[in-house]
């Protein structure tokens, strides 16, 4: 791929093909991309509500480091994986329709009280109750998927519950040059000083085969937008994922944040994102590196640092319009249709 940079402008609003039914996917005119999509959190989610809109075969792989909140509480007490990041990407594969959105609603809903329920989701509770009775991590993910009729599939990143740790310089105000250890994900996320890299632990977590599988049989691989130390580079540190990710024919395409993270990436350009990457997994090369062009202030450098990476830039206006940091589903939707257009191979769907 060249270093180009591309503009696209504002798409058609695009409409989702039909679902087969309540549980299964939805069944366009022909074949259509086989897109896996990996992430944790809201960024991940805003990739699914994008991804949904465009294709009928979509997985999601998530990350399982998450130890805050809900999910954390039930990680602690039951030894589970963390089951939110996985409700949230299930929510986000609901449909439009009366059906999708009141379930999604209700795996959202969370408890107030001033008892053990308080602040434990919904989802949360349903998604680790059905591990418990089937004793299969994908089986449950696809039962909860089934009942929802998400149109989609999620997927764990790994079988195990993972502790992100991050070597962290100016985290003890005290000594600004110092270099820390900041266990958890939670707490990586809103470290004051400056993330230098991220590791996990166990060191080397098996993957759950049917993420690795799915990745080798995509046409498309689409990593981020999110939480860059906590949600999109753990992907990374799985060795059997990051082998199938640089293994695999499918097309790779890196989607930018619209803004830094506060903690995390605090002062980070969009090209410093890339380079962070790429000291992670040095061998991984990327296809299309999307981004909002209202969010790129110097397009040249960006430009440069995609390229070292194998990597076209598509430039899209793919954020909300009410000026948030989020992005707009309709938008990148839009964006991500023209990409796979531009940039796939002549594949089936085409």
């Amino acid at each position: 791929m060249t270093g180009r940079t591309f503009r696209l402008r504002r798409g058609r609003r695009l409409v989702p093909a039909r679902a087969s039914g309540r549980g299964g996917a939805r069944v366009g005119r022909g074949a259509q991309p086989k897109v896996v999509a990996l992430g944790g959190g809201h960024g991940l989610s805003a990739s699914l509500a994008a991804l949904r809109r465009i294709t009928g075969d979509l997985t999601a792989v998530v990350t399982v480091a998450d130890d805050g909140g809900s999910s954390g509480r039930l990680r602690d007490e039951l030894g589970v994986l963390p089951p939110g990041d996985l409700r949230k990407a299930l929510a986000a594969l609901c449909g439009d329709d009366d059906w999708g959105q009141t379930w999604a609603r209700v795996i959202k809903h969370r408890f107030a009280s001033e008892g053990d329920l308080h602040g434990h989701a919904v989802g949360n509770l349903l998604i680790v109750a059905l591990w418990e009775q089937l004793g299969d991590h994908v089986q449950a993910l696809d039962l909860v998927g089934k009942l929802l009729g998400a149109h989609g599939r999620v997927l764990p990143m790994s079988a195990v519950p993972l502790e992100l740790q991050a070597l962290v310089r100016g985290h003890d105000v005290a000594e600004p040059d110092a270099i820390s250890t900041v266990r958890g994900q939670a707490t990586v996320a809103l470290t004051r000083g400056e993330v230098q890299s991220v590791h996990v632990v166990p060191e080397d977590p098996p993957a759950v085969p049917e993420a690795v599988e799915a990745v080798l049989d995509a046409d498309w691989v689409v990593l981020g937008p999110g939480s860059w130390f906590s949600s999109v580079i753990p992907h990374l540190l799985v060795p059997e994922l990051l082998d199938a990710l640089q293994q695999t024919k499918a097309r790779r395409v890196l989607s930018l944040n619209l803004a830094p993270q506060p903690g995390e990436t605090d002062g980070f350009s969009p090209q410093r994102h890339l380079e962070v990457l790429a000291r992670h997994a040095p061998k991984l090369a990327l296809d299309v590196v999307l981004a909002d062009e209202a969010a790129v202030p110097d397009r040249q450098s960006l430009t440069d640092a995609a390229k070292r990476l194998g990597a076209a830039v598509e430039l899209a206006p793919v954020a909300a319009p009410d000026g948030s940091p989020t992005h707009d589903p309709e938008l990148l939707a839009a964006a991500y249709d023209r990409i796979f257009r531009m940039h796939g191979r002549i594949g089936p769907w085409r």
